[in-house]
C-alpha cells in the first residue's frame, strides 16, 4: 500500500512568503515531496518451488509424535465427557462405577452420552450456517494482515464481535420466552452427538483443504510442506486457505475465533440453564466460571485482529492441528467446569468467590497489559517510552515493561486465570484441573516454538536478545 506524505516547505519561514518590493532580489521557495513505500519483500517474482521450498518434519516429534497427537486427542475429549459425567460420576468413584462405565458405553441411557444422532446433524450446520452468514452480512472495513512471503497483503473482515453480539441478544430472547431457559438445555443434553458432528467436521475440512492445496497453487505454510502425508495433513499445508469461487473468505482466521469461541459460550449458557432447571438457581461458583470465561470470549472477539501477527495466522497451516483445535477442543474441553457444575452444584460463599474473583484479576491484568503493551509498540502508540533494541531487519524488540520482565509475560497471565476457571468447581475430582494442565504444556510447547521461529528469524540478533531479556515466562523462576 503506497502512502504519501503532505508537500513541506525547507523551512518554516519558506511556506507563506511574500514578494520583496525590491525588484532585483529573487526569493526561491524549494518544496519536496516525501513518499513512503511498502515494498514486497520478493520484489522479484518467485516461482512457486521458490515460494514453498520443502520444509523439514520436525515439529511435535515428526510424523511419529503428530499421528499420536492426531489419534489421542479426540479420544482425550471423549474421555473427559465419559470420565466425568453424572452417571458414572467424576471420576467413577469404584470399580462398579468404573465397570458400569464400560458397560453403558455405546448404548448410553440419555441422549448427551450417545455418540451420534441425527438431529445433532441439523442443529450444527444451522449453527455453522448462520455463523458463515453473519460474516457476509454483517458490514465492516476490512482489516490488512502482515506481508507475506509473497509480497502480499490479505485483508480480512473482522466481524466477530459483532457476531457474538447478536448471538447473545438470540440468545437472551430464547432465554426469556416461556419454557426458555428448559429449551437452552438442548446443547447440554446433546453433548457427545455435538462433539462427533464437529470432530467428523473438522477430520473433513482437514483433508479437503490438504488435498485442495495440490492443485490450487496457492501458498503454502513454510512448516507444513515437508511431503510426510500424516504430519503435513497435522500441521497444515494451506497457509490461506479458501474455497473456489469465494477467494475473500480466508477461512483459518474465520475458524479461529467464531464456532469455537461462540460455541464454548453457548455451551456454558446450556450448563448453567441446566443448573437452574434442577436448582431452581444458578449458583455463585457458576456465576463465576461464566463470568471469567464469557469474559475471555468478549476480550478474544473484541480484539479479533490481535490473531493476525499470531503464530497460528502468520505461520502455521490450516490442517488437523488448528481444525479440531477450534472446532472441538476449545468448545468442548475449555467448558467443562461449567458442564461439571450443572449436575455437581458448589456455593462457595461470599468470602472465596471474592478471592477467587481477584485470583483471575490479576492474570487477567498481566495478561491485557502486557499485550496492550506490544500492540502500542507495534502501532506507534507506545506512552510508556519502553526501551528496546534495534534489529539487522529493521523491526525492534522491546526490552523493557512487561517484555523486559520476561519474553512471554502473557502467558503467564494465561496460567494465573486458567487455574481461577478450575478454582470455582472446588477440590473433589482433579478432571476440572485438567485445562490448568493442558494450558502450561500449550504453551511451554508455543514458547519453545517462539524461540525457535524468532531465532531463524533475526539470527545473532536473537542471542542479543535473549541475553537482555533471559527469562522465558516467569521472571526469577523460568
Amino acid at each position: 500500500m503506497t502512502s504519501y506524505g503532505g508537500l513541506a516547505p525547507t523551512s518554516p519561514s519558506s511556506s507563506a512568503s511574500a514578494p520583496s518590493a525590491e525588484p532585483d532580489r529573487e526569493v526561491t521557495t524549494t518544496i519536496t515531496a516525501t513518499a513512503h513505500l511498502t515494498l514486497p519483500s520478493h520484489p522479484t517474482p518467485m516461482t512457486y518451488d521458490q515460494l514453498n521450498p520443502k520444509s523439514a518434519a520436525n515439529e511435535f516429534y515428526g510424523p511419529i509424535g503428530t499421528a499420536i497427537v492426531l489419534l489421542t486427542t479426540p479420544l482425550i475429549t471423549y474421555g473427559l465427557w465419559f470420565a466425568c459425567n453424572e452417571t458414572t460420576g467424576c471420576m467413577p468413584p469404584n470399580r462398579d462405577a468404573w465397570r458400569l462405565l464400560g458397560n453403558l458405553i455405546g448404548d448410553w441411557p440419555a441422549t448427551n452420552g450417545q455418540f451420534f444422532e441425527m438431529q445433532s446433524v441439523g442443529v450444527y450446520a444451522g449453527f455453522f450456517a448462520y455463523l458463515v452468514a453473519c460474516w457476509v452480512l454483517i458490514p465492516v472495513e476490512r482489516t490488512e494482515g502482515t506481508l507475506l512471503r509473497d509480497g502480499r497483503r490479505n485483508a480480512y473482515k473482522l466481524n466477530g464481535f459483532h457476531t457474538l453480539l447478536l448471538t447473545l441478544g438470540l440468545t437472551l430472547g430464547i432465554i426469556l420466552q416461556p419454557n426458555g431457559v428448559q429449551l437452552m438445555t438442548w446443547p447440554y443434553d446433546h453433548w457427545v452427538p455435538l462433539m462427533t458432528i464437529s470432530l467428523g467436521f473438522a477430520l473433513f475440512q482437514a483433508a479437503y483443504f490438504h488435498a485442495q492445496s495440490y492443485w490450487s497453487g496457492e501458498l503454502l505454510a513454510q512448516r507444513g510442506n515437508s511431503g510426510k502425508l500424516i504430519y503435513d495433513y497435522f500441521l497444515g499445508r494451506p497457509l490461506n486457505p479458501t474455497l473456489p469461487g469465494l477467494s475473500q473468505w480466508d477461512v483459518k482466521t474465520f475458524i479461529e475465533v467464531r464456532p469455537g469461541i461462540i460455541g464454548w459460550l453457548l455451551l456454558n449458557i446450556s450448563c448453567a440453564c441446566e443448573q437452574y432447571c434442577r436448582l431452581g438457581r444458578v449458583t455463585d461458583s457458576m456465576v463465576l466460571v461464566l463470568l471469567f470465561e464469557g469474559f475471555y470470549c468478549f476480550d478474544s472477539l473484541w480484539n479479533e485482529s490481535n490473531i493476525l501477527t499470531q503464530m497460528d495466522i502468520t505461520t502455521d497451516g490450516y490442517g488437523f492441528m488448528l481444525a479440531f483445535g477450534n472446532l472441538v477442543w476449545v468448545p468442548f474441553t475449555f467448558g467443562l467446569q461449567a458442564r461439571y457444575l450443572a449436575f455437581h452444584p458448589v456455593d462457595l460463599g461470599l468470602a472465596k468467590s471474592a478471592a477467587i474473583f481477584a485470583f483471575v484479576f490479576i492474570g487477567g491484568w498481566i495478561f491485557r497489559g502486557s499485550n496492550s503493551e506490544k500492540d502500542a509498540f507495534r502501532n506507534g502508540r507506545d506512552k510508556k517510552n519502553l526501551e528496546y533494541m534495534e534489529t539487522k531487519r529493521g523491526t525492534r524488540l522491546i526490552t523493557s515493561g512487561w517484555w523486559g520482565w520476561s519474553r512471554h509475560p502473557n502467558y503467564f497471565g494465561d496460567w494465573i486465570m486458567a487455574l481461577g476457571w478450575s478454582l470455582p468447581t472446588g477440590f473433589e475430582t482433579p478432571i476440572t484441573y485438567f485445562y490448568i494442565a493442558y494450558f502450561v504444556v500449550l504453551l511451554l510447547h508455543r514458547q519453545h516454538r517462539d524461540d525457535h521461529a524468532c531465532k531463524e528469524k533475526y539470527g545473532a540478533d536473537w542471542d542479543e536478545y535473549c541475553r537482555r531479556v533471559p527469562y522465558k515466562i516467569i521472571k526469577y523462576v523460568y
